[in-house]
């Protein structure tokens, strides 16, 4: 019989069963969580990382131990950047791209296919049965499988972690929103880029789109199947 998992959340707890939930990891690469990664490159605070990516692993064993499925997004460019014209926004927005024509020395090294910058980093290397949704927008659904792989599967419910909390991990959050997912964002499994902008996410995320939670409340209701 299926098993209801009460979860404490914000602002009101939610009932998880593992059948019809999946864990999504937001891009957890060198390039968002590592020194010398592009965010760091940018000039963006990457000093609250380990503890992160600590809390995303024990979470990703809870749920694999659970039956939860990981699906691990993983942002990122073709060598020739066919995904990023000058046409399309993300030519002008994206701050990798931009670094790599302003800094000759590390063109075709930020965030692109093959290289470490794009690889995730090692402590959450996707296991055997873990799914990897490649994608080029801050948002997972954005011209990427990832509905089609969650409807298939029936996934109603969707507990996000990764980076950086006000810009993908928020993207995803919100189209999940609108494609009548419900999604809960684990506070302590992410992290955002720029001061302030981690409280404002959770408070959108609260009070808006969706629930908050926490990696200790989160292991305990899956039933303490992670590392402590």
């Amino acid at each position: 019989m299926p098993r209801t998992i009460p979860l404490a959340a914000r602002p009101a707890p939610i009932a998880l069963r593992s059948e019809e939930t999946a864990l999504i990891v937001v891009d957890m690469q060198n390039a968002y969580c590592s020194r010398g990664g592009y965010i760091d490159l940018c000039g963006f605070d990457v000093s609250g990382a380990p503890p992160v990516i600590e809390e995303c692993a024990n979470i990703a064993a809870a749920c694999r131990a659970a039956g939860i499925p990981v699906i691990y997004l993983q942002n990122g460019f073709s060598p020739d950047q066919r995904e990023a014209p000058p046409t399309a926004p993300v030519w002008h927005k994206s701050n990798a791209l931009r670094f790599m024509r302003e800094n000759e020395a590390y063109a075709g090294k930020l965030i692109t296919h093959g290289t470490w910058d794009h690889e995730i980093v090692p402590a959450l290397t996707p296991q055997p049965g873990d799914i990897l949704v490649p994608k080029t927008r801050y948002s997972g659904f954005a011209g990427t499988g990832l509905e089609q792989i969650l409807q298939a599967r029936r996934v109603r419910i969707l507990l996000v972690i990764g980076v950086a909390t006000n810009v993908c991990v928020e993207s995803t959050i919100r189209d999940a929103y609108h494609r009548e997912f419900f999604p809960v964002m684990v506070t302590d499994a992410t992290m955002a880029a720029g001061p302030g902008a981690q409280a404002a996410t959770e408070f959108n995320v609260e009070h808006f789109f969706g629930w908050l939670t926490t990696g200790a409340e989160l292991r305990a209701a899956l039933g303490g199947n992670a590392p402590a």
